[in-house]
């Protein structure tokens, strides 16, 4: 299935994800899955990307002081179950934030069930960025949100 999920940064500081998911569940949007990254680690990545593909955007000198200010941040991105409404009160609430479509699917909690759909999208030639998921006791389901290359592909993948 094909979703929106929301990316945002938030202060990293105490009680800052709280009044996000009080914002949200106040409303009642609920959250499926969420990730949460130091945002001075996806800086980083992202700079070191750069590097290799030698299409660097910044120097070594605006790198370093972009990281020291990003170590203020955690990267948040989350899946809900009414991406308008949460959409809406971010915007209200001057949250900084950007969407994108990306595709899920809920897979048993059993070993090799996560290795069936990789190596699906490996064959079929899509390059997976980054991927994040619930949890569930063994046995039971989890949602897995994956940001493909080819949303509309992978979506196909997961109709079958």
């Amino acid at each position: 299935m094909i979703r929106v999920e929301i990316s945002l940064f938030l202060k990293n500081v105490p009680g800052e994800l709280g009044r996000l998911a009080s914002l949200l569940g106040d409303a009642g949007v609920n959250i499926d899955a969420i990730s949460i990254q130091d945002a001075s680690a996806y800086v980083r990545n992202l700079f070191e990307a750069r590097g290799k593909s030698l299409k660097r955007l910044a120097s070594s000198a605006s790198y370093n002081s972009v990281k020291k200010d990003s170590a203020d941040f955690a990267l948040i991105r989350i899946l809900v179950n009414d991406a308008d409404k949460a959409i809406g009160l971010l915007k209200k609430n001057d949250y900084i934030f950007d969407t994108k479509e990306v595709a899920t699917t809920e897979i048993e909690n059993e070993p090799g069930k996560l290795a069936e759909i990789t190596t699906k999208f490996g064959e079929e030639g899509i390059n997976i960025n980054y991927v994040y998921g619930s949890v569930s006791p063994s046995g039971g389901k989890c949602l897995f949100v994956f940001c493909p290359e080819d949303v509309e592909l992978a979506g196909r993948i997961f109709e079958e």
